[in-house]
């Protein structure tokens, strides 16, 4: 694939895009076309690209060398191999050089180029290359962040043979997610990701962690938001109502003429942020109104209307 790639538009953002909105959108697609998730057919190779488009915009570096060389593309970069000086290295956390394009390698180098961010070291006339880091995604729950856990997964890896076909293994990991982690966040499990050649060590593994939303709270950062549901005498008269938390059920003060939509905030209910420090629990209120009102009820409420003389609209 010798042709010139448009990594902004792989990514579907705009030249001018940030940093931050280029990963946001690399974060997006890698999730939608991972193969271990989407299993369509044109899925794998979807995913290739859009870790091409991101080892190069994802890199100020290699983006600023793409941004001038790369729009320009011809040709003039094919079989000659870097073209840079030789203390130029670069990063990749993705497939090995084998696995991106003739644009790709042509623009960045390649050949017996060092890919791998680490110096290359000779010794007895044999390159020492260190493994190729890689990252894949990781999902845990709310309450796997809340209390830590350990979780055991199995990944897929596609490893290039000797005869140029991937060769596909399964491995097992027991990963530990520490209490607080946050979404987004990277878990390195040292020295599993791609083997080192000469010599060299192996690279690392990177999970990017992924919340799943939960169907009770929220997640701001460090702080819950949830929704209490509470009578019109209770808002009215004020209450104590229990209210769920990640772990146990608190006694919450609703104070007198409680207006619905208010928020009321309960300190240290949210999430780990260090050893005895915790984000905020956010609870909105929300007033319920019976929708089946029994003979009684009914009664109070025409007793109510005639009683009083509040008028929400004035």
């Amino acid at each position: 694939m010798n042709d010139y790639q448009d990594y902004y538009k792989t990514l579907g953002v705009e030249k001018r895009a940030t940093q931050e909105d280029i990963q946001r959108a690399y974060r997006k697609l890698a999730r939608k076309y991972h193969p271990d998730i989407n299993r369509e057919s044109s899925a794998e190779e979807k995913f290739k690209q859009i870790n091409e488009a991101y080892e190069v915009l994802g890199d100020p570096e290699k983006r600023s060398k793409y941004d001038q060389f790369g729009s320009g593309w011809d040709g003039q970069f094919a079989n000659q191999g870097h073209q840079g000086g030789d203390n130029v290295r670069y990063h990749f956390t993705n497939d090995d050089p084998g696995q991106f394009s003739d644009f790709f390698q042509n623009l960045f180098g390649g050949g017996g180029w060092n890919f791998t961010g680490e110096s290359e070291t000779r010794k007895g006339g044999v390159r020492r290359r260190r493994g190729r880091d890689h990252e894949t995604a990781i999902n845990i729950t709310l309450a796997d962040a809340y209390h830590g856990t350990k979780k055991s997964i199995e990944l897929e890896q596609i490893v290039q043979g000797s005869d140029g076909r991937p060769n596909r293994t399964r491995r097992s990991y027991e990963v530990t997610i520490p209490q607080g982690v946050t979404d987004g966040s990277l878990i390195r499990l040292a020295g599993q990701g791609g083997n080192g050649s000469g010599g060299g060590d192996a690279g690392d593994l990177f999970l990017r962690v992924n919340i799943l939303r939960d169907s009770r709270f929220t997640l701001n950062g460090h702080d819950l938001s949830t929704t209490l549901d509470i009578t019109p005498w209770e808002a009215g008269l004020g209450a104590k109502v229990l209210v769920q938390t990640v772990d146990a059920r608190i006694n919450l003060t609703v104070p007198a003429g409680t207006q619905s939509g208010q928020s009321l905030r309960v300190r240290g209910k949210g999430m780990p942020i260090s050893p005895g420090q915790f984000g905020d629990l956010i609870v909105t209120i929300r007033i319920v109104v019976p929708s089946n009102l029994t003979k009684r009820e009914r009664e109070l409420f025409e007793e109510l209307t005639v009683e009083s003389r509040f008028n929400p609209r004035q």
